[in-house]
């Protein structure tokens, strides 16, 4: 009986010790994915930033200006994508939407960002695209891999449309999360003016007609929880220009946004509160259940060689039979 259990027991033992790392390097990177209907908005400001007034076109400063950004899921567009991509995708539609502090509208970029559910690798097909351009993304955008290296990665800018890099610079605690902070630095670049414009009246093509040119460059700032790859919080120290031109009079440029981007205190608690609890599901399937299984196996192993051992051990030696004296008769 006791070398019966303790075949059973081995056969358990065999089963966790494989499933530990099928667990980890088998199923991990197929069940973790991005789902395709997700939705997330951010909230981010720039305190006492400075704004241009396109009605005098002077810059002058501003108490605050919001940037909301969104990013909708797109199922359909994903399904479709899918059938001939042969992967799972998710199509983010986002939308960048800048407005003063009267509530008035900056501007508003759309953007759609194509990707791959698992890895986050960027995968070209129709529709990807900023600001009605056509563009063909290389690098993340918006979010690093699940289990994020602590290396460089390529990241895209959509204000540039150009692919970057952005440095790991170290590892910090943010509010109690452990997390790798990385930051770009993208120099003074010729950008395309917005195709919807501040001012009634007032197109790409009138401005470009006079000769003037719009110029960005930034300093991006992400705080990135490394097991599930998003950012936790985020900032840019953002300059825009506009150079040249009739539009400027005798000027050669004015400043069209200048500004320390933060995100919204709310939002960051909220933020924080959503990652950790995707971090313990990471951890679930990276740590905690392969090791159990393993530290498990290793147990049931144990436990079938005593009982093994035990059923091996030779009995000792039947007592001896035991006579009664008989009586001595004369």
């Amino acid at each position: 009986m006791r070398r019966r259990t303790s075949l059973v027991l081995l056969a358990l033992a065999v089963f966790f010790a494989a499933l530990s790392p099928l667990l980890r390097w088998y199923a991990f990177p197929r069940l973790a994915k991005i789902p395709p209907n997700q939705y997330q908005e951010m909230v981010l400001e720039a305190k006492d930033a400075t704004l241009l007034d396109y009605g005098t076109m002077r810059a002058r400063k501003v108490p605050e200006v919001t940037i909301v950004q969104t990013l909708k899921g797109n199922v359909e567009a994903s399904e479709r994508i899918e059938r001939t991509a042969g992967r799972d995708v998710v199509v983010w539609d986002g939308l960048s939407y800048v407005q003063g502090p009267d509530g008035e509208m900056v501007s508003r970029i759309p953007e759609r960002y194509i990707f791959d559910a698992h890895t986050q690798e960027p995968v070209h097909a129709t529709g990807e695209m900023v600001d009605g351009d056509p563009v063909r993304r290389e690098g993340i955008e918006f979010k690093w891999p699940f289990l994020t290296e602590k290396r460089n990665y390529e990241y895209f800018d959509a204000q540039a449309r150009v692919t970057a890099p952005i440095h790991y610079k170290g590892t910090r605690t943010f509010r109690g999360v452990e997390v790798y902070y990385f930051e770009q630095t993208i120099p003074w670049t010729k950008v395309p003016f917005p195709k919807v414009m501040p001012v009634a009246g007032i197109t790409p093509e009138s401005v470009a007609a006079t000769g003037t040119t719009r110029w960005y460059t930034t300093v991006r700032k992400f705080w990135v929880e490394p097991l599930t790859g998003a950012p936790v919080y985020g900032e840019e120290i953002h300059k825009e220009e506009l150079r040249g031109g009739t539009l400027l009079g005798d000027r050669d440029r004015v400043t069209a946004f200048a500004g320390h981007v933060k995100m919204r205190e709310d939002y960051i608690d909220h933020t924080v509160d959503l990652v950790d609890s995707n971090r313990t599901l990471v951890l679930l399937l990276t740590s905690y259940l392969p090791w159990g299984f393993l530290t498990l196996g290793v147990l049931l192993l144990t436990l079938s060689l005593y009982l093994e051992a035990r059923a091996r051990r030779p009995a000792g030696p039947a007592p001896g039979r035991t006579t009664e004296a008989e009586p001595v008769t004369a």
